[in-house]
């Protein structure tokens, strides 16, 4: 395997092991995920960890030329892992760049260029294929393997996992100036040793640069649908901060609590009719709503925590987190503005007693959502705290 973003190619030979992810379409991104090592399988002592490297094959949407594409995963991942370089409180919480890039293939006429699909189709075919998404095919080498969250054995660890994962989010924030975007289920493993349960953020597909204050460069549209921000859903300005993957996080501890991780921790019954069922689906806009309805107040997110399965063990405990994190999000705040979830249209007297509108006015407020972004840094600051506190009382069950 060469590595692309190197002006002087190197190659390293690695042997499967086994493969982890399996491209389910033909389509799309087309993502494989292999284990290897740096040895065959014959070779190595049982007891060698020099298996602990994952190679991720995938074709992912690219704005254009290698060194001109700012959500180059490659080049993402090299920055994080130059970035935490030293911090050692997040050793083992992402994966680290070994080498990788955008792959090569040979034209017609022996020339080396990039594997995408303009490549294979030709630029006649291409040029007739309208708003087609340019895809380049990349693999990356990286170390750090970890299991699936289902492996999960109980509500504490779920929430000693969760805590390292977002203490690693923001430890990306401050060190490498990457904003992740893509807080997801699937984008969180769980790691053992002595010492205990770990977490670990993975996939920065969809990561990119954020600006001096702290907000994404681009704002489009990303991420699992049931674990996207409204903003997000709705592609609110401004641009994306950190506090659309707290919002994230809320949501996967929601549906998580709800529909369970595992076989083990499944309701047994009909979830249908739950209200947590509305934030999933095609319509974006109507999903948005419907999370805009649910975090307003406490009082109405009840509707989706009572919903949660009473048969997973520290259920209780884990309707508490995801309260008291929804609290700091989105009522703890002095400024009337950044309460609350909906936009609310305020009903004002009228001076003037003949007003054809019976003597008043209405008036919207301004986006609490909105409003929030310019504050992303202090309640993060507020929601890693809470969710600190939260992760050492579960350490102490396990």
């Amino acid at each position: 395997m060469a590595d692309s973003n190197e002006s002087k190619l190197t190659q390293t030979t690695y042997y499967l092991r086994k493969i982890v992810v399996f491209a389910e379409r033909v389509f799309g991104r087309h993502t494989r995920c292999f284990v290897v090592g740096r040895q065959p399988p014959s070779l190595e002592a049982k007891s060698d960890n020099s298996g602990d490297i994952l190679i991720k094959d995938a074709w992912p949407e690219v704005s254009g030329l290698a060194e001109d594409d700012m959500r180059d995963e490659s080049k993402l991942l090299k920055r994080v892992s130059n970035g935490l370089a030293g911090h050692s409180e997040f050793e083992g919480m992402y994966p680290k760049y070994i080498s990788g890039g955008r792959m090569q293939i040979q034209n017609a006429h022996g020339e080396s260029v990039d594997d995408t699909t303009r490549t294979i189709l030709g630029e006649t075919v291409w040029s007739q294929l309208g708003d087609l998404p340019l895809r380049a095919h990349m693999r990356i080498a990286m170390s750090g393997v970890g299991e699936p969250l289902k492996t999960i054995q109980s509500i504490p660890e779920l929430i000693v996992v969760i805590y390292d994962v977002m203490r690693c989010h923001m430890g990306i924030l401050k060190h490498c100036q990457i904003l992740h975007r893509d807080i997801s289920e699937a984008n969180i493993l769980v790691r053992r040793d002595n010492a205990g349960v770990h977490g670990m953020l993975i996939d920065f597909d969809h990561s990119i640069s954020i600006t001096d204050d702290g907000y994404a460069k681009h704002a489009e549209r990303t991420g699992t649908v049931p674990f996207m921000s409204v903003s997000n859903l709705e592609n609110l300005q401004p641009k994306r901060t950190a506090l659309d993957d707290w919002e994230s996080i809320i949501y996967i501890l929601c549906w998580l609590g709800t529909f369970g991780w595992n076989s083990d921790t499944r309701p047994s019954g009909s979830v249908a009719d739950l209200n947590i069922a509305s934030w999933d689906g095609n319509n974006v806009m109507k999903i948005a709503n419907s999370k805009r309805d649910h975090m307003h107040s406490s009082d109405i997110f009840t509707g989706i925590t009572k919903g949660f399965n009473p048969n997973i063990p520290y259920i209780a405990a884990l309707k508490d987190i995801v309260e008291g994190l929804r609290a700091v999000l989105i009522d703890s705040h002095n400024d009337p503005d950044l309460r609350g979830a909906l936009i609310i249209q305020d009903r004002i007297p009228r001076d003037d007693s003949n007003d054809v509108f019976g003597g008043y006015e209405f008036k919207m407020r301004p986006d609490p959502f909105v409003e929030r972004a310019a504050h992303w840094e202090s309640i993060s600051e507020r929601l890693l705290a809470k969710l600190e506190i939260y992760a050492q009382g579960a350490k102490k069950l396990l």
